[in-house]
């Protein structure tokens, strides 16, 4: 099964995996927020970095998942 068959199933089945998935999108939005400013100040950069790292976290997890599904 494709990695993308996998995850459209996660979708509509695994409750983990969709809170993961929307919680991911949330901080891509964050994450864009602060992208358009042309400076940041440093508790701006500091949320950015904290930003990045849970997204990445949170990808991790799902990444974790899919495979379990392989």
């Amino acid at each position: 099964m494709k990695e993308e068959e996998i995850m459209s199933i996660l979708r509509s089945e695994n409750e983990e995996y969709k809170k993961l998935e929307e919680e991911h999108k949330k901080l891509e939005l964050a994450l864009d927020e602060i992208n358009k400013k042309k400076y940041l100040t440093p508790d701006e950069e500091i949320e950015k970095k904290r930003i990045q790292k849970q997204k990445l976290h949170f990808k991790d997890r799902m990444a974790l998942l899919v495979r379990a599904q392989k």
